[in-house]
């Protein structure tokens, strides 16, 4: 899990997103899916205080991404806490 995971997650909830933290489940799976209304996101967390070569999608991320891009289904990459105000 990343540093900011928790204070991302929060700040989710914070603005009245609920959240299910997918995390424990690995393999890939977005650690986040946020609801709000009718307006929903798979979320990536990434650690933007690490270097960029350690911030890149995994071999199982970019699978899951891809799946849910075929659904029609976004998965946002947020690095930082001030990114889910921009949703």
């Amino acid at each position: 899990m990343d540093a900011n995971h928790a204070a991302i997650r929060e700040e989710f909830r914070r603005l009245g997103w609920v959240v299910e933290d997918l995390s424990h489940i690995g393999h890939g799976v977005p650690d986040l899916y946020c609801e709000k209304g009718d307006r929903y996101t798979f979320v990536e967390v990434k650690d933007g205080e690490k270097p960029p070569s350690k911030r890149r999608l995994t071999g199982d991320e970019v699978f899951w991404h891809e799946i849910l891009k075929r659904a029609g289904v976004t998965v946002r990459v947020i690095e930082r806490v001030e990114q889910v105000a921009e949703l």
